[in-house]
């Protein structure tokens, strides 16, 4: 274990962060930490491509321990759920979360950190925090990014929980499977995007990255210099195009 409830893995280009506090993976500031560590160290990884963030359980995660938020302790776990959301944000690897059952509260949060979230049809969402007398920092910047500001304000305000349905509809889950089928679909996701180009997947997105916050025409001149000045130096990019026309299968150099 990277630290206390972390559970790092490597199977091949994919690195597999798992919560590993069941039965509800109430997170920790030393989890925290752990996982912000294991992103950047699987960033810094030449032979990794995606990151698959799962874990044992009833729960996928419960929220960061209510305790942590109070006292001398808030100042360090602000500070460790700052360093987490930073490493998601600067991981140019997919991140692919797989959530069996509740995501609530950071869980939800770890959630919107990620690029891609296959749920369970049983898993259920939503930031509770209000419900407390607090608010939920890093959802209150990703959850309108993923679902739209009025609805995001809705979600917030209430601290209602949501289906797996619901979250697909909205965009913020990418598939939903039954659930004795979730782990055939998070294995089916990940290792397609694991047969691509390492290098593709991650100029696909830094460009995506490159167009938030700017007008369209600013965004499409962003993209665009990424396209000419960075994708198309690399092998890969040539590597592909060249495949399709000679009608083969492409061989990744991930450069």
């Amino acid at each position: 274990m990277i630290a206390s409830g972390i559970r790092v893995t490597h199977q091949g280009p994919v690195a597999r962060i798992t919560l590993d506090r069941p039965p509800l993976n109430v997170l920790t500031t030393a989890m925290m930490l752990g996982m912000a560590q294991a992103l950047d160290e699987a960033a810094a990884s030449p032979q990794l491509r995606v990151v698959r963030l799962d874990a044992v359980g009833r729960a996928f995660c419960a929220g960061v321990d209510v305790g942590e938020h109070m006292g001398e302790a808030l100042a360090p776990m602000m500070d460790a759920l700052t360093r987490l959301f930073d490493a998601f944000e600067r991981c140019p690897l997919p991140v692919v979360a797989v959530v069996q059952g509740a995501a609530l509260g950071g869980g939800c949060e770890v959630v919107l950190g990620a690029d891609l979230c296959v749920a369970s049809e049983r898993a259920t969402f939503g930031q509770p925090e209000i419900k407390l007398g607090v608010f939920a920092p890093p959802a209150s910047v990703l959850l309108p990014r993923a679902v739209g500001e009025r609805r995001a304000l809705g979600l917030l305000l209430t601290g209602d929980t949501f289906s797996a349905a619901e979250a697909h509809g909205w965009g913020l889950v990418y598939k939903v499977a039954a659930a004795e089928a979730l782990e055939d679909e998070a294995a089916k996701v990940v290792s397609g995007l694991a047969a691509l180009s390492g290098t593709a997947l991650r100029w696909a997105k830094e460009a995506v990255r490159a167009a938030r916050g700017r007008s369209v025409p600013e965004g499409h001149a962003a993209v665009s210099g990424l396209y000419m000045d960075r994708l198309m130096t690399t092998r890969d990019a040539h590597e592909g195009l060249a495949a399709f026309l000679e009608k083969r299968a492409p061989v990744w150099a991930h450069e």
